[in-house]
C-alpha cells in the first residue's frame, strides 16, 4: 500500500487508484466490523480531533465510532463549545489543537476552502468532513462504496442525482468520484438549482424528472439546503414536491432493481415519500452503516500517512 497524501480534502484531485485504495481498505474494515474482529491495521496511540463548526449527526458520530474502532483517542469539539465563539480565528484554534497533540483533525466548516486553508497552515493531516457547498468526500466515498456493493462495477451505470445540486457538496463530490469510476451521472432538479454550468464537469443536466428516472440504475435524493440559500429558488415546498419529489406514482418509472440513496437528513414528504425511503429498494441505512468502514479507511490512511509514503 502506497498512500502519498497527508490530507483528504476532496475527490476532485484524487486518482482512480487512490479512490480504489480507500474502498478496498474499507471492505477489509467492514469485514472486521461484521466479524467483530479487531483490525490489525489500527491507530493505537493516535489522537483524532473532530472539529465541527456546523451541526452534524451521522458524519460526526461515524468519525467518532471509526476512530474508536481503530483504537484511537477521540476528542470532539463543536462550534458552540469552542473559542471561535469568543473571536478566536480558525488558524489559532487549529494551532492550539495541534499543540495539544492532535495526530489528525477532521473538520466541518460552513466556509468552502477551510480544510485546504488548514492543510497549508499546520503540519497535521486534515480530513474534510464538509466545507460549505464545496465538497464532502467521505460521504461520496461511502455512497460509491454502497453503489459498488449493490451494482458491482460502475462503468456505464446510470446514476441520477435529484434535488438541490447548486448548494450540495455531496453532489459535487459524488460527481467527481462517480465520473472517475466510469459512471454516467445525470443531475436533475429545478433550473434554478441545477444550472447548465454543471455540464462542464461531465454531467448530464436535466429538468425532466420522469425522463431521468427511467434509465437510472440508482437515484440519489438530496434535501433542499435552506441554510445555504439567501433567497428561495422555487415558489414553495409544495410545488417542489409536486414537480420534483419522488412519490409512489413517480417511483413506478424506475427499474425494478434500481436502488435509492439519500445522504440525510431526510425530509420525508418533501424530496421523498416515507414509503419509498423505507422500501426494499432503499439503501439509506446501509449508507449510514458503510460510513463507519469508509471513515476508518480514511482515518487510517491519513493519520498514518507519514508511515505509508
Amino acid at each position: 500500500m502506497n498512500w502519498n497524501r497527508t490530507s483528504l480534502l476532496g475527490l476532485e484531485d484524487l486518482t482512480v487508484e487512490e479512490i480504489t485504495m480507500i474502498l478496498e481498505l474499507a471492505s477489509e474494515f467492514k469485514r472486521n466490523l461484521q466479524n467483530k474482529v479487531l483490525p490489525s491495521k489500527n491507530l493505537k496511540g493516535k489522537r483524532i480531533v473532530n472539529l465541527f463548526m456546523e451541526p452534524s449527526t451521522r458524519t460526526r458520530v461515524a468519525f467518532e465510532i471509526a476512530a474508536k474502532s481503530l483504537s484511537a483517542d477521540v476528542i470532539s469539539i463543536a462550534s458552540q463549545s469552542s473559542s471561535l465563539t469568543k473571536g478566536e480565528t480558525l488558524k489559532d484554534t487549529a494551532n492550539n489543537i495541534q499543540a495539544l497533540g492532535a495526530d489528525a483533525i477532521v473538520i466541518r466548516h460552513p466556509s468552502a476552502g477551510s480544510p485546504l486553508f488548514l492543510s497549508k497552515t499546520i503540519p497535521v493531516p486534515i480530513i474534510n468532513a464538509g466545507d460549505g457547498s464545496h465538497e464532502h468526500p467521505s460521504q461520496a466515498l461511502l455512497d460509491i462504496f454502497t453503489l459498488q456493493q449493490k451494482l458491482g462495477r460502475l462503468d456505464n451505470k446510470n446514476i441520477t442525482i435529484l434535488g438541490d445540486i447548486l448548494f450540495s457538496r455531496v453532489a459535487r463530490s459524488n460527481l467527481w468520484g462517480l465520473k472517475k469510476l466510469g459512471a454516467k451521472v445525470t443531475l436533475v432538479g429545478p433550473s434554478t438549482l441545477v444550472p447548465k454550468e454543471f455540464e462542464k464537469l461531465g454531467a448530464v443536466v436535466s429538468h425532466d424528472v420522469d425522463k431521468s428516472l427511467k434509465n437510472a440504475d440508482a437515484i440519489m435524493l438530496l434535501r433542499i439546503q435552506h441554510e445555504r440559500q439567501s433567497t428561495s429558488h422555487f415558489p414553495s415546498l409544495e410545488e417542489y414536491t409536486k414537480i420534483f419529489g419522488l412519490n409512489m406514482e413517480r417511483a413506478k418509472l424506475l427499474k425494478p432493481n434500481a436502488i435509492i440513496l439519500h445522504p440525510g437528513p431526510i425530509n420525508r414528504g418533501v424530496e421523498i415519500d416515507s414509503s419509498i425511503a423505507d422500501s426494499k429498494n432503499s439503501v439509506i441505512l446501509q449508507q449510514v452503516a458503510n460510513g463507519i468502514a469508509v471513515r476508518m479507511a480514511i482515518l487510517y490512511l491519513c493519520a498514518n500517512s507519514s508511515d505509508l509514503q
